[in-house]
């Protein structure tokens, strides 16, 4: 508990001590949530350990919320603003082998991006802030959110009245290209926009020995693939960064057939808007040139995910003095990724700012979407010390 003089002279220290008291409860959550992995829209024993957490606090919660996320409400002890804390809790369909106790105990599904750790962090900072609610200036939002991975789980969240009423949101992600201890920061667009494409070249079968009397689509999609990296080194500014990914190239059956379709996926990422207009339509140039120039048919499915993560100096400014205040140690500023995150859904509604927090073990450089990735627990306390002050400066 929190309601000591500790609380009301030094909050710090609370937060730290409350920590230091609930850190392995955390961690066995965390190490339960890794052994049972779940994908998009199918969290639903991770719905339920965060409902069971949440009603242990006596925190009013909404579940369903989007398919299988959760919502809980702290009330502040005075009127202020609604403050959106975020945590994504789905897994990836990689096969784990990191040989760890805990490890996966479901093949071909795994924990590799530390969604387990986002939502054991975030219980944490509900019990922490449901003992400081009293001295917060408004209200706080615990969004507990599914399919983060296919970048689908927050609109779903959106459009469920997950964004209703918030004035700001706060995310977080772990970092394990960063040492445990460590935190770290982007000014404005920090992660990129994504967006994906379908192309289905479609030409004419025939023999091998006789490509006159056939049209050939596997010819025109390699002139595709290969033209669509001119649309980043010769169309879009050099200072506006974006990636153009084909990821999936299926086409063809064996050696003497010239097929009948060439299939093609691919992915796009920007930082700018107008680098990611421009993508689109290039990328639909290319493809409509195609048909004159190789004879082929083109149908082009192209969706549009999620825009960038911004952040917004007015989120970002008062956390990074909590952390430093609270962690003693000044976060570390970085440069954006091309990576996407469907937060972005919420920082596109309202001002937000998303937190990197270090995970690096040492003597280990993990990565993210690994199938050995082992990022260091004590995040764990340290992201709870971290956004539990967080928000006590935004709700001063």
């Amino acid at each position: 508990m929190l309601k000591t003089d500790a609380g009301i002279n030094d909050p710090g220290r609370a937060i730290a001590e409350a920590t230091a008291r609930i850190e392995p409860a955390l961690i066995e959550i965390r190490r339960d949530i890794h052994t049972h992995p779940e994908l998009a829209f199918e969290e639903t024993r991770t719905a339920g350990i965060v409902a069971a957490e949440l009603t242990r606090l006596g925190i009013p919660h909404r579940t369903g919320v989007g398919g299988t996320g959760v919502l809980g409400t702290i009330e502040g002890g005075r009127p202020g603003p609604t403050l959106a804390i975020r945590a994504d809790m789905d897994a990836l369909p990689i096969h784990e082998e990191t040989g760890l106790g805990f490890a996966s105990a479901v093949a071909g599904k795994m924990h590799a991006c530390g969604h387990d750790i986002h939502t054991s962090t975030l219980l944490g900072v509900a019990a922490v802030l449901k003992e400081l609610a009293p001295r917060l200036a408004g209200r706080i939002v615990l969004v507990f959110q599914p399919a983060e991975e296919v970048l689908d789980g927050a609109e779903a969240m959106i459009a469920d009245g997950a964004a209703e009423g918030i004035d700001m949101a706060l995310g977080f992600h772990n970092h394990p290209d960063m040492a445990v201890g460590s935190f770290g920061y982007v000014r404005g667009a920090c992660l990129a926009a994504s967006d994906r494409f379908d192309l289905v070249i479609q030409g004419k079968s025939g023999h091998a020995a006789h490509p006159y009397d056939a049209v050939d689509p596997i010819v025109a999609a390699a002139h595709y693939i290969s033209q669509a990296q001119t649309v980043i080194s010769r169309e879009v500014k050099p200072l506006h960064p974006a990636v153009i990914t084909i990821g999936m190239v299926s086409g063809g059956t064996t050696y003497n057939i010239i097929p009948e379709r060439v299939a093609l996926k691919g992915t796009v990422r920007t930082l700018n808007p107008e680098a990611r207009d421009l993508a689109e339509a290039a990328l639909r140039r290319l493809a409509a040139g195609l048909e004159t120039a190789m004879r082929v048919r083109c149908t082009m499915d192209y969706v549009r995910k999620v825009p960038p993560l911004v952040n917004a100096d007015s989120v970002l400014e008062p956390v990074l003095r909590a952390v430093a205040a609270q962690c003693d140690v000044a976060p570390i500023e970085g440069q954006p990724s091309m990576g996407a995150e469907d937060f972005s859904a919420f920082a596109s509604r309202v001002p937000a700012f998303q937190l990197r927090i270090g995970s690096g073990a040492p003597g280990r450089e993990d990565r993210l979407h690994n199938a050995f990735y082992a990022p260091d627990e004590r995040c764990i306390g340290l992201g709870v010390q971290a956004l539990s002050r967080a928000a006590m400066e935004l709700l001063a």
